[in-house]
């Protein structure tokens, strides 16, 4: 019974992530034209839950997704996959790095051609480890500490911590203490508040990518038989040999490579012109 009380009252303080971030992702997503989708009911999809799909159909639920051309009645390009967590002991967060790390490449491999922002904000203990991991991946990770929402919760007369050893009956009173709290909204605000500059850094990563412009793009025309050896050593006498002048082999493929202001790239491969072209009139 402790172990689910718990539980709920560590759903409490994730839960307030959500709501704090929401109102800053709708006001960007208004901005940048763009369509925030979240938990709740939406007319192009079945269920209140974010659900998308890798490429081996795979399910993922979200918490936001940004998307271009995006509307209750379509579903868009996906330009930023945002996740939030909670985890109040370090002996977790490693898992739930991964966790995420797995929800989230996934998607991000099936949709590189719009190479989308992926967040990550995070709340209570997580060990730098787990955060370097994430950071390593290419996440823009928001950490907010415990301790912040300790500090931010007594403001309001709330005690917030919690451990092991807590008892039922101080969950009970923690958990009967936020149902009947009148400034829930005002207690996220200020949570951010508390952690102003690394929410700042963070929407400025986000900006920065859904804003992002094309420097160059290049276009190889590929033409070539290819050739396949068991070795290194024979594959490096094949380089020795060949000879670079005027092919007239066959047509293979064309390969595009999209690189933007920011140091993303997209590259991409296709076998006929009218695909290219395609790929190409997306970005106009």
């Amino acid at each position: 019974m402790a172990k689910s009380d718990s539980h709920k009252w560590g759903q409490i303080l994730g839960d307030l992530l959500e709501i704090a971030l929401y109102p800053h992702l709708n006001t960007f997503a208004k901005q940048n034209n763009l369509f925030l989708d979240k938990q709740g009911d939406r007319l192009c999809r079945k269920g209140k839950k974010v659900s998308w799909y890798d490429l081996k159909a795979n399910k993922h639920d979200l918490d936001f997704v940004l998307e271009k051309n995006g509307s209750q009645e379509n579903i868009g390009e996906p330009v930023a996959f945002i996740e939030t967590a909670w985890r109040r002991y370090t002996k977790h967060s490693r898992n739930k790095a991964q966790e995420i790390q797995g929800a989230i490449i996934p998607l991000f491999e099936k949709y590189k051609e719009f190479s989308p922002f992926i967040g990550v904000v995070l709340a209570g203990e997580f060990t730098s480890g787990a955060l370097t991991q994430l950071r390593s991946l290419g996440f823009n990770v928001l950490y907010i500490p415990y301790q912040s929402f300790i500090k931010v919760f007594s403001k309001f007369g709330i005690d917030a911590s919690f451990d092991e050893e807590t008892s039922l009956e101080e969950f009970e009173r923690k958990i009967n203490q936020w149902e009947t709290f009148k400034h829930k909204n005002e207690i996220a605000q200020e949570l951010l508040l508390e952690n102003k500059a690394e929410f700042n850094t963070f929407f400025k990563e986000l900006a920065k990518s859904i804003k992002r412009e094309i420097e160059s793009i290049s276009i190889f025309c590929l033409h070539g038989i290819s050739s396949e050896y068991s070795s290194i050593i024979d594959a490096i006498k094949y380089l020795e040999f060949y000879e670079e002048k005027e092919s007239i082999n066959p047509f293979v493929k064309y390969e595009v490579i999209i690189r933007y202001n920011t140091g993303d790239k997209i590259d991409a491969i296709f076998k006929n012109k009218e695909d290219a072209i395609t790929f190409l009139s997306n970005y106009k």
